[in-house]
């Protein structure tokens, strides 16, 4: 079933969308309960399962209509197997909704994808902790190991490729992409950010690229920054040749902290007419980068926006 797990369309440099912010999207728009923010939490009936259609249909659309690229992002970031323990789940259940967050977007695939809209269907891997705080750091192998279960999953189901989001330290951006190394399936870091461009670890970008980059063998095919606004980590971008190795962004609407955001007691969708100027500026200082998305607080208003003003910029 996969299709472009051999070649990923986007590193041929054409410009690509993704979806925003899909927990907050569905919690403040939507009115849907995401006990501990898991989205894939709705696949378990019908009903649920139409509101991520409807979800991944909108933002698909916006890149049909431009003829962008687009990449479907599972809504599994919470799938993994602590998460799914707390929530109620057993490795059997599990399993089997990571594998229908899969087989969702094989269909919605068949139903929007064109010759100028090609669709990569790629499996979601969220941090074992929290997306905003590394808590207890595993080792590389350990991260490895806990990650497997997910990274066979997706290579199984026919995924074409596996992004990790909201990735918050190196030992576990090396286990994921080992992961995914060991069941051939190319891999997509991204890394979360604190507004002072650091990782929460306290890691530079650039340091964390190489850390992963030289552990790995070059695994990840690019690298991507998510949970944070441009504000936070547009200074630490430069002409350095891990720069180079960026190629995605899925920003924040807020220019808050983390902290911040934890703390707020209503959604801050920041400005989308500001953050696809945001873009754009970053796009024309790095024109290497062409995979768009959001991260908390954007919705398909925001992604409308990146889409035309970066398109305009090309």
């Amino acid at each position: 079933m996969t299709r472009y797990r051999h070649h990923l369309p986007q590193l041929d440099g054409s410009l690509f969308l993704t979806d925003a912010g899909i927990e907050t999207t569905l919690i403040y728009q939507d009115g849907q309960a995401l006990p501990h923010f898991a989205a894939f939490h709705l696949l378990r009936d019908d009903a649920g399962t139409e509101v991520l259609k409807r979800y991944f249909r909108r933002h698909a659309r916006i890149a049909r209509e431009a003829g962008t690229g687009f990449i479907f992002e599972s809504a599994t970031w919470r799938a993994s197997l602590d998460w799914g323990a707390a929530l109620g789940y057993d490795r059997d259940s599990l399993a089997a909704l990571n594998r229908k967050a899969i087989s969702m977007l094989f269909d919605l695939r068949t139903e929007l994808e064109t010759p100028r809209t090609p669709c990569v269907i790629s499996g979601c891997i969220g941090p074992r902790g929290d997306g905003y705080d590394p808590g207890r750091v595993m080792t590389a192998d350990q991260a490895q190991d806990y990650h497997a279960f997910q990274a066979r999953i997706f290579a199984e189901a026919g995924a074409d490729m596996i992004t990790a989001i909201t990735t918050t330290n190196v030992p576990e951006a090396v286990g994921i992409t080992r992961a995914a190394q060991a069941e051939g399936m190319p891999v997509v870091i991204s890394f979360t950010v604190e507004t002072d461009g650091r990782l929460p670890t306290g890691d530079t970008l650039a340091d964390a690229v190489a850390a992963v980059d030289a552990a790995t063998g070059r695994g990840p095919a690019y690298y991507m920054i998510n949970c944070a606004h441009p504000s936070h980590f547009a200074g630490v971008l430069g002409d350095e040749p891990w720069v180079q190795r960026l190629r995605g962004l899925r920003c924040n609407a807020s220019r808050k902290s983390h902290a911040e955001l934890d703390n707020a007691d209503e959604l801050d969708a920041g400005d989308p007419e500001e953050l696809g100027a945001d873009y754009r500026e970053l796009l024309r200082r790095f024109p290497q980068i062409n995979v768009l998305g959001g991260c908390c607080g954007t919705d398909h208003r925001h992604m409308e926006r990146i889409c035309a003003s970066c398109k305009a910029a090309a």
